[in-house]
Order: structure tokens, then sequence, then C-alpha cells
């Protein structure tokens, strides 16, 4: 095109001033009407097009690379469908009115649906990557099996969207970890990968093997920063052994408050660690039985002072607001001290026994509280069940604590199917109303006689006319956690029934959706893992 071709700005300026003043005031070439309109818009047409010609073209922009090979399998076509739904539904606006209805909650589901994709070792279809990437950046309790089933592909085309930033600070959740086997790649990672990089990668070699951990972490420790040292030490807790007390006895002279407070707890479970004889040592004398008393009694003297040896061993100093001195010293001690030291502090006597003592000078929940950390911590079952009492005892007359808090972790010490039949005991005899801790830490999916008790109770609760919408929490955590093949013992309780008269109006419809709901929501879970056990797809994805 040459340069008279081109349309000048003035020619430009007269189209757009026509077009603001309107044809009628200002026609193009004397034109009236219809007429006069339409010549104007083919003249901007054609200078429209005439402008855009003479623009000199750019530069050409370097194409990426091509996306990494996934070499593991894809989806069964109906699981594909499966996961295009839940994405497109996990976005879906709440129902008017508040209420949910009878459909399943997508958004609840597809957790569920990518943990087990990730058990089968499938591959994210292409297609589906943007939504499922847009998916893990909405929720964080995504990331991780949104990340893994995106794999190197997601990684790949994270780069592309600032939005997707956060898959690539992930530390190889998609895939990009070197094989822990492969020292070359490791030390290389080690050394120059991002933070997050190196943390996933202590991880990945601490659970192929411990030692190996260990050693990558010793390697240059005193140049890491404090808050990288102290999350590199948190990685020790996965498959802690006697082997890392030389380590973590070395980081309780660390320049961090916060990595020797680390160390210390870390060492304080392993009961036989140095550190634990410490404790021990301390707590001893604190703590005894008077065997004077007409009731052996439990009695307590706490420390007077906090000296160095203490602090260097883990006990913080200072007390949070509203807390004493004494006892907060007192707790840390009792907490770190092996549990394997009482029963002959006591006598002899057994966990059970030990707890059920009366304690002298209200220092009873003090000392209890103490014992219920040292035994989460420890991982002690013994002293957990002891502790936690007969599920049938109400929680304010318990043996060891009233705390759900409390309870719910001590329970995590259990074997499931253990945890399982107390925590349905405990719903058998209280009702729902304070299980709801409880319930979240059992194995998922509950096991039968935990769903059952459950659904007794849901049961019992629409028959006693309670308010529907105060178990929606329940309702939501069954809709998750129960078998799928527990949707047989609950159609009936889908019905529509009469209302009494001293029910709140309008509970009966409500009860009925809420357990019309759960059945679908039940059944939704058994296709989807049939569907992901299905025949597999073709190459293509």
């Amino acid at each position: 095109m040459t340069t008279t071709d081109t349309p000048s700005e003035a020619e430009w300026e007269d189209l757009v001033s026509t077009a603001l003043l309107g044809t009628d005031r200002r026609p193009p070439s004397g034109a009236r009407g219809a007429a006069a309109a339409g010549e104007l818009l083919d003249a901007a047409a054609r200078q429209t097009l005439r402008r855009r010609a003479g623009l000199r073209p750019g530069p050409a922009a370097v194409p990426p690379e091509p996306a990494p090979h996934d070499p593991r399998p894809a989806l069964p076509e109906a699981a594909r469908r499966r996961l295009d739904g839940l994405l497109a539904g996990r976005a879906a606006p709440a129902p008017a009115g508040g209420r949910r209805g009878t459909a399943p909650d997508l958004a609840e589901l597809l957790p569920q649906w990518l943990a087990m994709a990730g058990e089968r070792g499938y591959r994210a279809p292409s297609a589906a990557l943007p939504a499922l990437l847009d998916a893990a950046r909405a929720r964080t309790d995504l990331r991780p099996r949104a990340l893994a089933l995106a794999g190197p592909r997601g990684l790949w085309l994270a780069r592309f969207n600032p939005d997707w930033r956060f898959a690539l600070r992930g530390g190889g959740a998609g895939g990009a970890l070197p094989d822990p086997e492969d020292a070359e790649a490791v030390r290389k990672l080690w050394e120059e990968g991002l933070f997050a990089e190196r943390v996933a990668l202590l991880g990945a070699v601490r659970a192929r093997d411990p030692a190996a951990g260990r050693a990558l972490l010793a390697a240059g420790w005193s140049g890491e920063r404090a808050e990288d040292r102290l999350m590199f030490l948190d990685s020790l807790r996965a498959g802690l052994s006697a082997a890392d007390e030389e380590f973590l006895e070395a980081a309780l002279a660390d320049r961090s408050r916060n990595v020797r407070a680390t160390a210390a707890e870390l060492l304080s479970a392993l009961p036989g660690s140095a550190l634990a004889g410490r404790m021990a040592d301390r707590a001893v004398t604190c703590v005894g039985l008077d065997r004077t008393a007409t009731v052996p009694t439990v009695v307590v003297e706490a420390p007077h002072e906090c000296d160095e040896e203490m602090r260097r061993d883990g006990v913080a100093a200072v007390p949070p607001s509203g807390r004493g001195e004494r006892s907060w010293w007192l707790g840390q001690l009792v907490e770190a001290a092996p549990l394997a030291c009482w029963p002959a502090r006591f006598g002899g006597r057994t966990p059970e026994e030990v707890v059920a003592l009366p304690v002298a000078d209200d220092w009873q929940a003090e000392l209890h509280a103490a014992w219920c950390r040292a035994a989460v911590r420890q991982r002690d079952a013994a002293w957990s069940r002891a502790l936690l009492g007969a599920p049938s005892t109400p929680p304010a007359t318990g043996p060891g604590t009233s705390s759900l808090a409390e309870r719910a972790q001590l329970l995590a010490t259990l074997d499931p199917a253990e945890r399982a039949g107390w925590v349905a005991a405990f719903v058998a005899a209280h009702g729902l109303s304070e299980a709801f801790q409880l319930l979240g830490v059992c194995a998922v999916p509950w096991a039968e006689p935990l769903g059952e008790a459950v659904i007794d109770a849901l049961d019992i609760a629409r028959d006693a006319g309670s308010y529907p919408w105060s178990f929606s929490g329940v309702m939501g955590l069954a809709e998750r956690c129960l078998s799928p093949a527990a949707a047989r013992h609950l159609e009936s309780l889908a019905a529509v029934v009469p209302e009494a008269e001293d029910t709140s109006p309008g509970a009966g419809a409500y009860w009925a959706e809420a357990f019309q709901r759960l059945v679908a929501t039940l059944d939704l879970r058994a296709r989807m893992r049939t569907e992901l056990d299905g025949p597999p797809a073709g190459a293509a994805a």
C-alpha cells in the first residue's frame, strides 16, 4: 500500500463527525435517508480495512516448547464426563431461599472424585486442565490432588496464566520432582530449587529413606534461614525414629527459639530419647502419690522456676496471658515426659487406674490436659483409652477430659476400627449434638456400626421434633463420609411424614428433603467409583 492509499486522519475524522451529527444533518456525498446511512457505513468499513492494512506487522513470537508427555493412563470416558460435570457444578449459584434441595452438592463431591482418581493413577484430560487449575486456585484444599491429577502438563500450562502461579509454587505436586534415588538430580534441586520445591523434595526423600532425608537436611543446615530451618525440621515428623535423636539434640542449641521448641517437641515424641528422660526426671519430682490420705490421692508441686536447662530442653519460660507461671511450666514438663514413667510412680497402677485417682488442690484439669497432650504426641493408645473413658459416660464427668477437641485428638491415636466403634457408642448414648468433632476424625467411609449409629440418631432427632437445620452440619458430613451402601437404610426416611403439633412448621418436608439429598449423594458417589473403575479410554485425552 502506498502513502496516498492510506486514509488520512482528516478523512477518518470526517467520517466520525458525520456519524456523531447524523446523516440527516450532514449527509455524505449529498445522499439522503437510508442511502446516506448505508453509504456512511460502507465508507467506514473501507476506511477501517485500509487503516488496518497499513499497520506494520509485529515481530513473530517465539513458540513455547511443547507440553511434556504424561505417561499415566487416560480416564475412562464416563469418568471424564463426570469430571467435566463436577468442575462445571462447583461454581453453580446457591439455590434461592437458602434451601439446598435434593440435588447432591457437586462442589463437595469434587475432592472425593480427585482422591479416587489419584488412587488409580489417572491423568487429567488436556481439555479439563484450565477448569481444574481454576478450581484449585479457588480452593486451597483441592490443590494437592488437583495438581497431582493435572501432572506435568498442568504445570506447563500454569506458566501462561498469572492466576495459576500457585501451581508453580507447589513444589512438584504435579510430578516434577526427581526420583529420590537419583542422587545427582536430588542434589541439584536441593541446591538450586525454590523453597517450596526443596520442602517437597525433602518430604519425598524422607518418605523413601529417612536417613537420606536427614542427611540432606544436615547438609548446609547452618546456612539456612531460621524460617526455612523450622519448615525443614518439621518434615522429620514423618518416619521419626531414634536415629534422628542426634540431629535433634544439636538443634536444641539453634539460634532460633521456634526451631529449638520444635526440636524439643520431636524429641519428646521419642520416649527413649535423652530429652524425654530429662523431662521424666523433672516431672516425677512434681507429681506423686499421697499414700497417707484416706483415699490415695495425686499431689502436685509445680516448679518454682524455669532454669536454663529447662529452657534449653524447650520449656517456654513466659506463659500466655492469663496463665500462671508454675502451672504453665508444669504442663510443659508433664506433656514432654514419657507416659511410661507414671505407672511406676503410682505404685504399678494401669493408665486407667492412674487417671481415676483424685488430684489434690484443683490440679486435676491441668494434669489431665498435659497427659492428653502427651498421649497425642507419643501416639499412646493405652493412655488415650484411659483418658477417653467409656463412651457412655457423660462428657462433663469423664475420667480424663471433657473437651471434645482433646477427645478428637485422643481418638486419632486409636486404630480406625476402634475409633469408629467408640464414636458409634458415643453417638448412641449422647446423640449428635456433641459428636461433630468426633465424627470428623473417623476414617472415611465410616464403618458400618458408626454409619448406622448416625442414621439412627438422625431418625431419632427427626421423630423428636428437633429443628432440622440444626443438624445440617452432620448431614453434610454424612453425605461425604457415609458408605454408599448405607443408602438402602435411608430410603424409608426420605418419605414426607405427617408433622406432629409440637414440631417446627415445615420440619417434616425439610427432613425428607435432606434425606432425599443424602440418598442421591450416596448413589452418585457409588456411580463415581464405578465410572473410575470402568474400561480405560483411548490414548488421546
